[in-house]
């Protein structure tokens, strides 16, 4: 049995290798605080949803489609989805409760397994339950074809077929054993064989019986015992195995099950705490590579959200056949936040959730990277601007022409005229590799050197910043201006009646 709820035609692997990016995008984009809000202190659904999300540029289209559709049944539905997780999670752990003991005699092997199984039956029947309750319910290809498996695996001659095998298995008439005489003498190819006749006792005493040999063994005849405890062992030996790789199998459905779920889960978690603080979400359209869409209503930073557990200011912007977006503008005006919306953004609708806005469209990169300035490292050997150019290589290292590459305040730990020649110059070579970029920057000579060129594939944004210094934290087209209104922040910290350095200064 199968899943299939996180891909068409095989299982989700929450141990996969994760694209070289990805510290960086935890920390730039600050994600942590979105796998927080999906796991709810959960460890599997912090580890699904980390994998989930940050493997997410290597999904096709039609994967974040197959994803999309099972969502929203997750969302028409949350209280089916998590009995079925629940369900899942309870069966692992009730196998896990089953005694060990010493499982090194297949005896004690069958055992353990005759009981898990039996154990293993009352939850598949629980399972199949759900499905006969819920299954017209249920819209995705994902979904029906999950619960149509169900019906036809999970049948009464199923359940009539494992019955009668747990029953013939608990050898209460005995354990009927064959074997030949091997080398020495000694018993070889010993096989268990089914008893096709069982005898009562009235037939035993009236009767003839089976023709048999029969050997009695002294209740004080150790040896004897522990021999034919042997024997018995030899013969159930093979249908001990059987049964406990029968075991492994139908656990490894509930775990798979679970993991699978446990994206979806995360994604009921997270909608439900946005909902809470009243943002929107929608799921995005995702369109091909080559189709150069990038627009969106009302987007904004889902990480800031939650933490600030309030609604914040969402931006609208028409980039469709841009492959270079500059953004300028003053200071603590949201640039930031901005850029991270449309890093997390861009991961969300690729791993095919829903995305923090009122309406979202982009096409497919099959990589996202960010340069994001750091602080001042004490333990660093080189400069700030050594260590930015080195992380930039690195970058350059895993680049294709269908990645993203988000910069933030990027080269600035030089001169103005430097630091503008360097971003222009692997503005340019990215640009040429028909790689998108997003760029948030102070360096006026580099932004207004690329809007004079008056690019067709460029759009300029600005931080919007009212008559009277007020931000609004949106972001609108327009020129790059010289200054970044540092003033404002100067005005707003110093000139204060009680600040001591504005009271000199008046003195």
């Amino acid at each position: 049995m199968k899943a299939f709820l996180m891909f068409r035609d095989r299982d989700f692997d929450p141990q996969q290798e994760l694209p070289p990016s990805v510290q960086a995008l935890i920390q730039d984009l600050e994600l942590d605080t979105l796998f927080n809000a999906m796991a709810r202190d959960d460890k599997l659904l912090s580890e699904v949803a980390k994998s989930a999300v940050l493997s997410g540029t290597r999904n096709d289209l039609d994967t974040i489609l197959y994803r999309q559709d099972i969502l929203r049944d997750c969302l028409s539905h949350p209280s089916t989805v998590r009995e079925i997780y629940d369900l899942a999670g309870e069966t692992i752990a009730s196998e896990r409760k089953i005694y060990f003991g010493i499982i090194r005699y297949p005896s004690s092997v069958l055992r353990r397994s005759i009981e898990a199984l039996e154990m293993f039956v009352g939850m598949l029947k629980k399972l199949r339950r759900i499905a006969d309750d819920h299954a017209d319910e249920f819209e995705s290809a994902g979904f029906t074809r999950f619960f149509a498996m169900l019906h036809e695996e999970l049948n009464d001659d199923y359940f009539d077929v494992i019955k009668g095998h747990l029953r013939e298995l608990k050898f209460r008439g005995g354990v009927l054993v064959s074997a030949e005489l091997g080398k020495g003498n000694k018993g070889a190819n010993y096989t268990l064989r089914k008893q096709d006749k069982k005898y009562g006792w009235m037939e035993r005493l009236l009767g003839a019986g089976p023709r048999a040999y029969t050997l009695h063994i002294s209740d004080r005849d150790e040896s004897g015992a522990r021999a034919l405890s042997e024997l018995r062992d030899r013969g159930i030996n093979l249908v001990a195995n059987a049964l406990a790789q029968s075991n492994d199998h139908i656990l490894s459905f509930f775990h798979m099950l679970r993991t699978e779920l446990a994206f979806y889960i995360g994604c009921l978690n997270l909608h439900e705490h946005l909902a809470q603080i009243g943002e929107p979400t929608t799921f995005p359209m995702p369109v091909g590579v080559r189709e150069r869409r990038h627009s969106f209503e009302g987007l904004y930073d889902v990480c800031l959200a939650l933490t600030m557990e309030q609604k914040i200011v969402g931006n609208d912007v028409d980039a469709d056949y841009k492959d270079l977006v500059i953004i300028t503008g003053a200071n603590q005006g949201g640039k930031s936040t901005f850029l991270r919306s449309i890093g997390s953004s861009q991961l969300m609708m690729q791993c095919g959730m829903f995305v923090p806005a009122k309406a979202f469209c982009s096409n497919l990169r099959d990589g996202l990277f960010t340069h994001f300035k750091r602080e001042e490292d004490a333990a660093m050997s080189s400069g700030k601007l050594d260590e930015e150019l080195s992380r930039m290589s690195e970058i350059v290292d895993h680049l294709t022409s269908n990645s993203m590459l988000l910069f933030n305040e990027s080269f600035a730990a030089t001169n103005e005229r430097e630091g503008s020649e360097i971003a222009g110059q692997i503005t340019r070579a990215l640009l040429e590799e028909r790689i998108k970029v997003f760029f948030v920057t102070h360096l006026y000579e580099f932004a207004h050197g690329f809007y004079g060129k008056q690019l067709d594939g460029a759009l300029f944004l600005r931080a919007e910043r009212q008559a009277d210094g007020e931000r609004t934290f949106k972001m609108i087209e327009g020129e790059p201006l010289q200054t970044s209104y540092g003033g404002d922040l100067y005005s707003r910290i110093f000139e204060t009646d009680d600040h001591p350095l504005f009271h000199r200064e008046m003195v």
